[in-house]
């Protein structure tokens, strides 16, 4: 284990120079203070976890003090902002600290959120607020708990420093980890802006660091691009399973690995609906729970339009129609997972559709009936839950077809089938109701409960003693919070 001084920094997008990037140093927190770390993520870095407890770790990431070898830097992209192309965006209010490599030779981006002005605030203050660093960290590390393809937070810095909103709120910086803060925006920005050479330059940076394995390839652009379209089915499909809304899936919003980040107004599903929209910002519901599958496909184009100078029209729409399907794929392989189903039939869809179909006009909760339905066997499971919904008719027919499906996968014992489920069905997860308890407490400076729900939802599918509170169902005033952008 490593102590803050031994961290080994090699920040290779800053030497792609002031074309991508501009320097600049955070601005300082005042009266910094830990608020929660996780030490999941501090160890990609190989840190000692103690170290967290200590005051240089809340200077460090709170804006005081700096690496000799970090090199701070601002990175310029543009990006389609709810279909609308915004010639110019950038870290706004995060900087990019340096890169730094850990024994098993991986490099982490450490990116700090709430830093302060830079070149591309436009019309905002660079910082963030307590309640939204909170939120990103605790997503951030819930998803990647759950198996979903995400950026990584390392902890959330306090302070006394007043941030106006639309109330006076307490500034906080968030430290995020990614192996890349390269986006479909970062592309956009080069070829929009008609700057060849550096968007040659930015797709080799690209490619060699991030998709060497493409290199091998006849076309290794092509090769990379599949690659992205492929990564992004994945994630979204694990999106979809999990009932998790994301909220802001504008192009600069979108990760060139096919992981998530820049977690805003999220949300994930109680009731189940299809329908939902988490940013309350978003009139017209163009990033709602359905939407996100087409949006994918959506923003994958506009990044394809950007690399035409590398690839072929032709070639790039081949690899866009890889991704409906490769989305299917995988979302209906985890979906019978969650079913508890191990071999594939051809009318899994249809078992899966009808499913929802029901709980969508009965207000289920999503993810705690997938997690009871593992408990006992498939007849007992469907006969306790039946009265969950408004169809009981409509919901005997489906679990007539349930429970023959589940005899035609195989012989298995119920010990089998609940260990099975339980791996892929959480009892924990974020939700809003939750989120905001922990923000409330944090927000009158009891960190507590920050700590104890992050630690929690660190392990969302194992039984946790004393914990039961974490997995009931929300409260009225929890299903209808607004979450904006405003952070």
């Amino acid at each position: 284990m490593k102590a803050l001084d031994e961290l080994t920094f090699d920040n290779r997008f800053a030497r792609l120079g002031d074309a991508f990037s501009t320097h600049v140093l955070p601005e300082p927190l005042d009266e910094p203070r830990l608020v929660v770390a996780s030490k999941a993520a501090m160890a990609l870095l190989d840190l000692d976890p103690a170290v967290a407890e200590t005051p240089v770790f809340a200077e460090l990431f709170g804006g005081h003090k700096l690496w000799a070898e970090a090199e701070p830097r601002a990175m310029v992209y543009s990006g389609h902002q709810f279909g609308g192309y915004t010639p110019q965006l950038g870290d706004g209010r995060g900087l990019l600290l340096g890169e730094v490599y850990n024994e098993a030779g991986e490099h982490w981006d450490l990116h700090l959120k709430g830093a302060g002005m830079t070149p591309y605030s436009r019309m905002g203050d660079g910082r963030a607020v307590l309640r939204s660093s909170i939120r990103e960290f605790l997503a951030s590390e819930a998803l990647h708990a759950l198996g979903i393809p995400t950026s990584r937070a390392l902890c959330v810095i306090g302070s006394s420093t007043p941030v106006w909103r639309e109330k006076q709120e307490r500034g906080a910086m968030v430290l995020r980890l990614a192996h890349s803060h390269i986006r479909f925006g970062h592309f956009e920005y080069f070829y929009y802006t008609k700057k060849p050479e550096q968007q040659a330059e930015l797709a080799e940076h690209v490619l060699n660091l991030h998709y060497p394995e493409c290199r091998e390839q006849p076309e290794p652009y092509l090769a990379m691009f599949r690659e992205i379209v492929e990564r992004n089915a994945e994630m979204i499909a694990k999106w979809q399973a999990y009932g998790f809304c994301h909220g802001v899936m504008n192009t600069d919003n979108m990760s060139i690995l096919g992981i998530t980040f820049d977690f805003g107004p999220f949300a994930f599903l109680d009731d189940f609906d299809a329908h939902f929209i988490c940013n309350h910002s978003d009139h017209e519901g163009r990033y709602s729970f359905s939407n996100q599958v087409p949006i994918g496909q959506w923003n994958l184009s506009a990044l394809a339009q950007a690399l035409t100078p590398f690839i072929s029209v032709e070639a790039l729409k081949e690899a866009l129609g890889l991704y409906l399907p490769l989305y299917q794929a995988h979302y209906l392989d985890l979906m019978r997972r969650r079913l508890g189903l191990t071999t594939a039939e051809e009318d899994d869809q249809t078992l899966v559709e009808g499913l929802l179909k029901l709980m969508q006009n009965s207000g289920v909760d999503y993810t705690l009936f997938l997690r009871r339905l593992g408990d006992e066997s498939a007849t007992l499971a469907v006969a306790r839950l039946r009265d969950d919904f408004v169809d009981m008719a409509g919901f005997d027919a489906w679990a007539e077809r349930y429970k023959a499906r589940v005899a035609r996968d195989g012989d298995y014992t119920q010990e089998q089938r609940r260990e099975r489920m339980h791996a892929v069905n959480p009892l924990y997860i974020l939700r809003n109701y939750l989120a905001q308890n922990a923000i409330t407490a944090a927000e009158s400076g009891d960190y507590s409960e920050v700590r104890r729900l992050h630690d929690v939802l660190t392990r969302p599918f194992e039984e946790q003693a004393g914990m039961e509170q974490y997995a009931q169902r929300p409260p009225d005033w929890g299903k209808h919070l607004e979450i904006s952008c405003s952070s």
